[in-house]
């Protein structure tokens, strides 16, 4: 088959995002204002099951298996390398380059294909629940978000706080006008409007001070709601295991048909980050609730203070949130889309802001490396991200062009074996994803020319705009808010 089918990108009327509400629900507690919200309970295991400790020792075995092959079929790779740069330098380059990106596809296929987690339970009584969109200088999306949230399926009642960060550019008029027009029973809009520009993670602190519901979700500014997501993130949080007090809502890009570049991050939001999230959650701890669309347990966020004063609030407040002992859940099926950059200088602002913090992450919740839990080998598995993104932009994509040239000592026959696996694993979580999909009516489109240069020239791209990163946060740059 030579097209790839992806998602469709959502109009800005929203027609195909309306879907009929669930009409048979099981009971539940309802939570209170303020208060706590009672899981539902987990159904009965089937005859055979192997639990999730017993999948994970077997996925990690396997993968390992797989790495040492690779090592096993690279020592000739080896020795040529050596001969010319010396043994250590040769391994710790062929290491980056070849075993662990091939330990973790290995572990990330044998993960999506074992993955078989609880289903969804609908409730009787759905909690209040408080929606905090941290806008700043959206004029032309915080229209389309406060529509999409005012057409949302929630049985329960809903609160909207936008927190206007000192917008210029007209937001907050624009915000206040639709609030007015969109309010209704159940569904109520209002605008808390910031003196003066302080950062999304001030913006957010100040929205979680101002509401009570005991459930917070968290939208950005620019983004669209499918119809059913409220509903599907509150019934994910409530059907996953006790101890759960976030749930990551799952961003797709809506803008994906502008250009090469938005359709190549159609493909990343799609495969990379869905897959790796769909992963760690069947681990009990997805690393990151992205503050584009997560929702989080008031006690929680009061337990560790709330989003931390930096530029990658979201991923230290889910790091906070794991440092104790919580677990952080993924919901495939709450669709949110967002407007990915259009330009390469906004890629890299927003993907260098992502780089600096897990390095920020690092730097406050280190400990996690060495917390006793299987989530503990996706911390280790991010610490890894810095040396394999320096070992591709230095070692790889040098060796890339010494081989146009004839000279196949870092690039050659044997950086080909990486390909089948590759190209298994796209097979695999395509088939997964387009499953959940087509389960819910989602229409999908050709992106062929977005899978190609997702697949050969995204990542050359990516990886050197991460190390710019790192190098911003060791010299200590100064950070912003935003990607435009």
């Amino acid at each position: 088959m030579l097209d790839f089918p992806y998602v469709t990108c959502v109009t800005l009327q929203g027609e195909a995002m309306l879907d009929s509400p669930t009409a048979a629900r099981a009971p539940e507690e309802s939570g209170v204002p303020g208060g706590e919200v009672s899981h539902v309970p987990v159904a009965a295991r089937r005859r055979f099951y192997i639990p999730v400790p017993g999948k994970f020792l077997l996925v990690l075995l396997a993968s390992l298996a797989w790495t040492a092959l690779s090592v096993r079929l690279s020592l000739p790779w080896l020795d040529s390398l050596s001969q010319l740069v010396g043994f250590g330098l040769a391994l710790f380059v062929i290491a980056f380059i070849a075993y662990v990106p091939g330990f973790m596809n290995a572990f990330l296929i044998g993960s999506i294909l074992s993955d078989r987690r609880p289903p969804r339970r609908p409730v009787a009584g759905f909690p209040p629940v408080c929606v905090l969109v941290a806008s700043y200088n959206e004029r032309d999306n915080i229209a389309d978000t406060l529509l999409s949230l005012s057409r949302q399926d929630y049985p329960g009642p809903v609160r909207v706080l936008v927190i206007d960060d000192g917008s210029t550019d007209g937001s907050l008029e624009i915000a206040r006008a639709e609030a007015g027009r969109l309010s209704r029973p159940g569904m109520r809009i209002d605008v808390l409007a910031m003196p003066r520009n302080g950062g999304k993670s001030r913006a957010l602190n100040a929205g979680l001070a101002a509401t009570t519901e005991a459930l917070v979700v968290t939208v950005d500014g620019d983004s669209y709601l499918r119809a059913n997501a409220l509903r599907m993130l509150v019934e994910r949080f409530l059907s996953d295991p006790p101890g759960t007090v976030a749930v990551a809502g799952c961003v797709l890009v809506r803008n994906s048909r502008e250009n090469l570049l938005t359709r190549g991050q159609e493909w990343d939001y799609f495969h990379g980050i869905a897959a790796v999230k769909r992963m760690q959650s069947m681990y009990h701890g997805t690393l990151v609730a992205q503050g584009a669309f997560s929702l989080y347990t008031r006690r929680a966020l009061q337990q560790v203070q709330g989003w931390p004063e930096c530029v990658g609030e979201d991923i230290v407040l889910s790091w906070a949130l794991l440092k104790t002992g919580a677990r952080i859940g993924y919901c495939e099926e709450a669709c949110l889309f967002t407007k990915v950059p259009t330009t390469v200088r906004q890629f890299a602002r927003q993907r260098q802001r992502w780089s600096r913090g897990l390095m920020e992450a690092f730097a406050r919740h280190g400990g996690l490396l060495f917390k006793p839990r299987m989530s503990t080998l996706f911390v280790w598995w991010n610490l890894l991200f810095l040396p394999l993104d320096l070992v591709y932009t230095l070692a790889f994509l040098p060796g890339l062009v010494l081989a146009l040239f004839g000279y196949y000592w870092i690039a050659g026959v044997m950086t080909l074996l990486v390909l089948p696996l590759a190209a298994v694993w796209n097979a695999i979580i395509f088939r997964v994803q387009a499953r959940m999909f087509k389960s819910h009516d989602l229409k999908v489109r050709r992106n062929l020319v977005g899978f190609l240069f997702y697949t050969v020239g995204y990542t050359m791209l990516l990886q050197p705009v991460c190390v710019m990163g790192y190098a911003a946060e060791v010299l200590r740059l100064r950070k912003t808010w935003g990607t435009k």
